[in-house]
């Protein structure tokens, strides 16, 4: 079922193609190996290239042979090859998880990888929407899809009134909503909901709603949405747009900090060095936003953010309960950029989260 076209086929390999929308496809590759050559195989076909290139290379120097059935050696005798672990233990390597097989530093006993981050570390989600403005949801509902996640800690973050597309909300709806929230707060159990907002950072730097509503919230996600990309007379650069909103007393995260939107939109032109300085200066949150479409940050600025002492906020910007899913997207993210969990504000406890979100605000 939805295969469009068969592209190649055989004993052991076949090419498809399947459907995506209606002038989109996906191309499908289906291959075959024997038992004894399984793991050999999803670690080859897992790449990334260069990452196998290293491996083929530490075999060569062993005389041995690296492919997708197996690793063998100078007499073609099989060493390994039904497990991944298999292979790196006769080369000499820890199994190196997935994510970060990039031919980067997994080879250089830089990383512990018995402490990178992991989807069961994830309890908390910072940045969601509700039927508020455009979510298909209502508060309890989301609540009550993160608390069957195991979590302890969801933000409602609604949008602000210049994302008018969104349904964004004007300043006296948000008031009432953050009462909202709070109500519902109280009558559910298992579950600490935070009182939150999506609030835009305008063109002029400027935040969509005045300070004084942002220091109602609990948590606000400062994203820029407006006039992507545009300068000139009166407008200020994206960087300059984030920085701003940085240096607010009330901005708990930046959201989607590039906006980019994979095979659609360009990422903006952000100076990310200087963003993630100020982050870890003011103690602000960088935002990995999982939905698919996103995610953003990407993994090398989630290194960049690490090494300067940034902590991350992994969201899925859900619209609906079912978006939740997405989170793994976004700690794969993580993963690649090596975050650990104590890099993350959604895997912190319940204590250790709050004392993180007042810890800006002086609180």
């Amino acid at each position: 079922p939805g295969v469009r076209r068969v592209l190649a086929s055989g004993a052991t390999k076949g090419s498809v193609t399947v459907g995506l929308a209606e002038d989109r496809e996906l191309q499908v590759d289906l291959r075959v190996v024997p038992r004894e050559s399984f793991g050999a195989a999803l670690q080859y076909f897992t790449g990334s290239k260069a990452h196998n290139v290293r491996l083929r290379e530490m075999a060569g120097k062993k005389k041995w042979k690296l492919n997708e059935y197996g690793l063998f050696d100078a007499k073609d005798k099989a060493l390994a090859g039904e497990e991944e672990e298999e292979i790196y233990k006769a080369l000499g390597l820890p199994w190196v998880p997935p994510p970060l097989r990039q031919d980067r530093d997994e080879f250089e006993g830089k990383i512990d990888f018995d402490d990178l981050l992991q989807l069961s570390d994830i309890r908390a989600d910072l940045h969601m929407h509700t039927i508020a403005s455009d979510g298909r949801n209502t508060i309890e509902e989301m609540a009550a899809a993160a608390k069957a996640l195991g979590y302890h800690t969801i933000a409602i973050c609604d949008h602000s009134k210049s994302s008018v597309i969104a349904n964004g909300l004007t300043v006296e709806r948000m008031k009432k909503h953050l009462k909202d929230i709070r109500a519902a707060a109280k009558r559910v159990e298992g579950v600490r909901i935070l009182a939150g907002c999506e609030c835009d950072i305008l063109p002029d730097g400027s935040l969509d709603y005045p300070d004084d509503l942002l220091a109602e919230c609990d948590w606000v996600v400062a994203s820029i949405h407006l006039a992507q990309g545009r300068g000139g007379t009166g407008k200020l650069s994206a960087t300059e747009r984030t920085l701003a909103a940085i240096e607010n007393r009330w901005v708990s995260c930046i959201g989607h900090p590039t906006g980019r939107l994979i095979n659609r939109r360009e990422a903006m032109d952000v100076d990310m060095p200087a963003v993630v300085a100020a982050a870890a200066k003011t103690h602000t949150c960088l935002e990995i936003n999982a939905a698919w479409q996103r995610l953003d940050l990407k993994a090398d600025h989630v290194r960049m953010a690490l090494a300067a002492g940034v902590t991350l906020s992994i969201n899925t910007d859900a619209h609906s309960t079912q978006d939740f899913l997405q989170m793994r997207y976004g700690v794969l993210t993580a993963q690649r950029g090596a975050a650990r969990k104590r890099d993350v504000i959604n895997a912190m406890t319940p204590a250790g989260l709050l004392k993180r979100v007042s810890g800006k605000r002086g609180g």
